[in-house]
């Protein structure tokens, strides 16, 4: 042993990171600017899933799709010809580096950080061994460890499942030859994004089974029904109701029958399975440190896990949220706090707590029309015990979005707590709503009064004006 406690043949430093996506990069990244020593650990591609194989390649997937259905609701400039999907394709590939992360371990590097390639396990308190190709490196961190990991595709337990080789979104983001015939399992929004990318890329005969009601169960349902007849308009059969059975492929490469309770069957080229995630915890150590093998971590308002006051979880592992914006948010917050506890400063300052996945995170699904919304839905809301009034408008009726096109079809929603006139929640759905998210996402979190919102003025002839619109439904 060495003076200060570690095994001679350990590599100290103050913080080490598990996990090189865009959660884990944050935590490096602020750590290092407090003045600490990082190493960060990953076993796959620097980036993580985000760039890789989810938010970055499916919204390159799904841009020229949104482009081709505005420019369809524009007369005189309708799309003639279908989308070039080789070309999609090919740009899809430049937005993840062709899977080379190279540039990534570079950036990590040069915080400076140290970047080591393997599988991390925890091997007890602040200590971690990195399984990699030239063997086994001992870790050890003098201040905290950090899980951040992310999170796996949930596969169901369905009969002949594994022999059918589902796609995940991994494969559904990093296609080359497009199925003319797709099956979509699942109505949340890795579904129905994919589904309406892949569909327009040239899957025509595409199906979604949904074992529920409706689409989109996290957000109002005013949405998901928009959404269903959009992808319904545009061929997509849209199945509720509908849990599968059976999925069968004879062939290796042959074509796959999925069987549903109902007693129908559909054949396709591929499956894609969206059915949820699970944080990617298995088999890293979770019970050296006395926690649930299986996750999610529980973690208090600082990222610091309970039970192991060493050891801090973000983003998905944590079962907070998963989104990655919201993960670099509390990256930030742990990565601050950390550096706070190390030097001996005061740690409860309010920029070091999580406060925003408690008001309801700010999400974005890039569909044609898009849905947004940051907050509590109606339903959540009133489950929670506030005096709510929800108010909604057809965005259709404002003039910036008629401007935008004749046949636009939209609607927002806004829900408030009477007792102290705020907004507790807002939702849009229509083209392009998007850029309208982080106004509402300011006026939730920063609790704005609806007397001073009012005196916020929207420019004219925007789509933004569907607040003034809202507020004036109100009564103001």
């Amino acid at each position: 042993m060495t003076p200060g406690g570690a095994m001679a043949d350990e590599d100290v430093f103050d913080v080490v990171v598990v996990g090189a996506g865009p959660v884990g990069e944050n935590v490096a990244g602020r750590v290092v600017r407090g003045g600490l020593t990082v190493a960060v650990v990953e076993e796959r591609l620097a980036g993580g899933e985000c760039a890789y194989y989810a938010c970055v390649p499916s919204k390159a997937l799904l841009r020229p799709m949104e482009l081709a259905a505005e420019v369809n609701r524009m007369p005189g400039l309708e799309l003639r010809g279908p989308i070039d999907a080789p070309a999609v394709l090919a740009r899809r590939d430049q937005t993840v580096s062709h899977l080379d992360d190279r540039g990534q371990v570079s950036w990590i590097e040069d915080l400076p950080a140290t970047f080591v390639r393997g599988r991390g396990r925890l091997a007890g308190p602040l200590r971690v061994e990195v399984a990699g190709p030239d063997g086994t490196r001992s870790l050890r961190a003098r201040h905290a460890v950090v899980i951040a990991t992310g999170s796996d595709p949930l596969i169901p337990d369905v009969p002949g499942l594994p022999e059918a080789r589902p796609w995940t979104n991994r494969e559904a983001t990093s296609v080359q030859q497009v199925p003319k015939r797709l099956v979509v399992i699942g109505g949340g929004p890795v579904a129905c994004e994919m589904a309406q990318a892949l569909h327009s890329l040239g899957a025509h005969e595409t199906t979604m089974l949904v074992r529920g009601d409706r689409l989109l169960t996290r957000v109002e349902p005013f949405a998901g029904e928009l959404l269903a007849a959009s992808l319904r308009e545009s061929g997509i059969d849209v199945r509720f109701g509908r849990s599968v059975t059976e999925i069968r492929r004879p062939a290796p490469d042959g074509p796959v029958t999925v069987h549903t309770d109902d007693g129908a069957s559909v054949e396709a080229d591929e499956v894609l399975l969206a059915t949820g995630r699970r944080p990617a915890v298995r088999g890293i150590g979770l019970d050296t440190a006395g926690l649930a093998a299986d996750g999610p971590i529980e973690v208090d308002a600082s990222m610091r896990a309970t039970g192991a006051p060493w050891l801090y979880a973000v983003g998905d592992v944590n079962g907070r949220s998963l989104l990655t914006h919201m993960g670099k948010y509390q990256a930030r917050v742990c990565g601050d706090v950390i550096v706070a506890r190390a030097f001996g400063a005061p740690d409860d300052r309010p920029d070091l707590r999580d406060t925003a996945d408690d008001r309801g995170a700010p999400q974005v699904i890039f569909t044609d029309p898009q849905i947004c919304a940051v907050g509590r839905t109606e339903s959540q809301a009133r489950a929670d015990g506030f005096t709510v009034r929800a108010v909604e408008y057809d965005m259709g009726a404002v003039e910036g979005a008629y401007l935008r096109a004749e046949n636009y079809t939209g609607r927002a929603k806004m829900v408030l707590d009477e007792d102290r006139r705020v907004l507790l929640g807002v939702t849009f759905a229509g083209p392009g709503v998007a850029d309208l998210l982080h106004g509402a996402t300011i006026a939730v979190a920063g609790e704005v009064p609806l007397d001073r919102l009012w005196h916020a003025v929207p420019a004219f002839p925007t789509v933004s004006e569907i607040w003034l619109r809202l507020l004036e439904e109100y009564g103001l």
